[in-house]
């Protein structure tokens, strides 16, 4: 979801950065956070706090964090340019699409329900009872519900998270250039990598 399908920056970042205040840490500019997320709000703080916080700060954090941005989570978050197109070209070639994130779940069915419901399937994000990416809990359960099977999906991510849980599933995998890694933190995987949606369709179709 985000970095792939969402551009969320601004909204986890102000979340953060609300959270940050509210215990008189520093704040982080926006571009500062896109290498904290792809592995969990957990990971996300220890990358934002100072060096030395508590893990039991951290314990607190999170909740605040979790009630603030499930408020704001829509602020300014949107659909990458083209994503809602090539959702809609996938469907009327009778693909299936699941969403899998590391995002909190509430948040991932939040911003499913504003934006996907016509296109996307399944959504899950992480919640108790599933292992987070890069496991592969996550995507098996979502082929579970599709009904799908691995010869016959494809993972598309962002991020050398969402490369290690393709490997990890068995899945073929595609990484995008728009989200939030750069060509060179990607370009050490043997995949393809889009650099707009549309070229997503393409990849499929030579596959």
């Amino acid at each position: 979801m985000d970095g792939t399908t969402l551009d969320t920056l601004i909204d986890l970042a102000g979340a953060v950065n609300y959270v940050l205040a509210k215990y008189g840490m520093p704040t982080h500019e926006l571009n500062e956070y896109k290498p904290f997320f792809g592995n969990g709000i957990r990971y996300a703080f220890k990358c934002a706090v100072p060096r030395g916080t508590s893990e039991e700060t951290i314990d607190e954090m999170i909740p605040i964090f979790k009630s603030y941005y499930d408020i704001h989570c829509l602020d300014n978050t949107r659909p990458y340019q083209g994503i809602l197109e090539l959702m809609k070209a996938l469907k009327e070639h009778n693909y299936k699409i699941a969403i899998v994130s590391n995002k909190i779940d509430s948040a991932v069915q939040e911003l499913h329900k504003r934006f996907f419901m016509d296109f996307v399937d399944v959504a899950i994000g992480e919640k108790q009872g599933i292992n987070r990416k890069p496991a592969p809990d996550m995507v098996l359960e979502a082929l579970k519900e599709l009904g799908s099977n691995k010869s016959e999906s494809v993972y598309i991510g962002d991020s050398e998270v969402d490369y290690q849980t393709a490997v990890n599933s068995e899945l073929s995998c595609i990484l995008v250039l728009w989200g939030f890694r750069s060509k060179e933190q990607l370009d050490c995987y043997d995949v393809p990598l889009a650099t707009k949606p549309s070229e997503i369709f393409a990849i499929l179709n030579e596959k």
